[in-house]
């Protein structure tokens, strides 16, 4: 189904952000020395090719170097980061922001503060003798109950005339999706990379969609407004490390393949087509695409309709102010 190129950007942005804390000092926050904290700053990330940046910044310890203490919790399964950080047992945490939508009813105090990359291909759709949308109708499809899968899955079957209430879904988690693909236990799955096109040559199918040129899934980085009150200097000089972090991977491709590698569990080798499915944002650029509300992708202006396309595939059961939902103030003051 054909829709006009704004409508598109306004669609496939689908991100959920808010106006943030305001600094209460005029000080260049980067030149500021993290207050000292008894605890570490707690961040959770999952395998996903567009948290590159935390990977090595991890792998090279950079936040020693902005004076801070980060434990770097990582889960396998997506949606245990989002459990965690609903818990309180996160002060960070690198989710789909889709995801956001629907954990912010449930904590409306969490903001999304940095946006790490769109999903540029990273995110598909497997399947064995499907040519079209229409074909998925009474088929059974294995996927990872998560915002971000179900609002590709519903762009696609919206785009053949189809709801969810056409298929038969089956909930297990991405990398069980591929394997039951892989495995050919099914013919249909939702799921991303690293799985994705593994499962694709392995089960001898085809990514029939994917979020190529569709800016569908934003991914970031989320906390809540008491984290970011109290340990902003610390916040920020994580952020720092992180930018650290893209220049890295850019300047040093086959080093920085190495150490995302390990945490994806692929082979170096493999890792220069994974970055491929995503596209990375440092922080100027989240200051100059991502939060401009001049920039045509900018996340801002697609806030209003991201929501109302949420309510209607019910992943939230009230409104939602888009103000309410990102704090830039913290990328734009470095």
């Amino acid at each position: 189904m054909l829709i006009t190129a704004r409508r598109m950007i306004r669609f496939l942005l689908l991100s959920t952000i808010t106006i943030g804390v305001l600094f209460a000092c005029n000080q260049s926050p980067s030149n500021q020395t993290p207050q000292a904290s008894s605890r570490p700053l707690i961040v959770a990330s999952s395998p996903w090719p567009g948290f590159a940046a935390h990977y090595v910044a991890v792998d090279k310890d950079w936040f020693a170097e902005e004076d801070i203490t980060v434990q770097d919790n990582y889960f396998q399964v997506a949606t245990d980061v989002n459990t965690a950080l609903l818990a309180g047992r996160l002060d960070l945490a690198w989710t789909g922001v889709p995801d956001m939508i629907t954990i912010a009813g449930r904590d409306p105090s969490l903001r999304l503060i940095m946006l790490s990359d769109y999903s540029d291909g990273a995110d598909g759709i497997l399947a064995r003798n499907i040519t079209q949308p229409q074909d998925l109708k009474g088929k059974q499809i294995a996927w990872e109950n998560l915002p971000l899968q179900m609002l590709l899955l519903h762009r696609y079957l919206q785009d053949g005339g189809l709801s969810e209430s056409d298929v038969t879904l089956l909930n297990m988690t991405a990398a069980e999706a591929a394997t039951a693909f892989a495995s050919r236990q099914i013919d249909v799955a939702v799921t991303y990379e690293p799985y994705l096109s593994s499962a694709a040559q392995e089960g001898q199918g085809e990514i029939v969609f994917t979020s190529r040129n569709t800016n569908l899934i934003p991914v970031g980085l989320v906390a809540n407004e008491a984290t970011i009150r109290d340990r902003q200097s610390e916040i920020l000089a994580y952020l720092r490390a992180i930018d650290k972090g893209v220049q890295f991977v850019r300047d040093n491709p086959d080093e920085a393949s190495e150490i995302i590698g390990k945490k994806l569990g692929v082979a170096a080798a493999e890792v220069p087509s994974l970055l491929e499915t995503v596209r990375i944002f440092n922080l100027e650029e989240n200051k100059t695409i991502v939060f401009n509300p001049d920039d045509s992708l900018n996340v801002i202006d697609s806030l209003e309709f991201a929501i109302q396309t949420s309510e209607e595939m019910e992943l939230i059961d009230q409104p939602i102010d888009p103000a309410m939902l990102y704090d830039d103030s913290l990328v734009k003051a470095l």
